[in-house]
């Protein structure tokens, strides 16, 4: 691979058409190796909020979703009503990644001092298109997750975390 797109991956995409329909499907990407400040994270566990829905879903009628596309890149299309393609008009057209926050390992970083303390390390994310095999972000949206802590614990630490997370994963509280 080139340094310019030396890393593919499935990407989960979300497209509204102007014909009326909403077509969910994996697509084939790649992304460039990461400036200094951003790292590579192989994503493990990607909630869905209550924010992803509309996005993902759509309000298409999904009763009457059709398959098409491969075994490896599957295409799942609904219909929407007009209503729901007038609402969308900002999007209609537009292939939009899924997926607010997720977590994983990175598994490489930029040239910084900070990207590379990273590399190896299971961290929660947040910046979109977590619905992906691999996404690079920056530094800054990364969460180290404490040691013992799996993907699927952190995964939702920004969005919706989860009310018992200082119950599994902080030191007891002193009396």
């Amino acid at each position: 691979m080139d340094a310019q797109n030396h890393l593919s991956f499935l990407q989960l995409r979300s497209l509204a058409k102007k014909s009326g329909e909403m077509e969910l499907s994996l697509v084939s990407t790649s992304i460039p190796k990461p400036d200094a400040d951003e790292v590579i994270v192989r994503i493990e566990a990607a909630p869905i909020n209550p924010s992803d829905l509309g996005l993902l879903l759509a309000n298409a009628d999904w009763s009457q979703a059709r398959l098409s596309g491969t075994a490896q890149q599957p295409i799942v299309t609904a219909t929407l009503s007009a209503n729901a393609v007038q609402a969308m008009a900002a999007r209609i057209d537009l292939s939009m990644p899924v997926g607010n926050e997720g977590a994983g390992v990175v598994v490489e970083g930029g040239s910084s001092q900070a990207a590379q303390a990273l590399v190896g390390k299971t961290v929660a994310a947040l910046g979109g298109a977590m619905y992906s095999q691999y996404r690079c972000v920056k530094v800054n949206q990364c969460l180290v997750l404490p040691e013992g802590a799996s993907a699927a614990d952190g995964a939702s630490c920004f969005v919706n975390p989860s009310p018992h997370w200082n119950d599994r994963h902080h030191a007891p509280r002193r009396p």
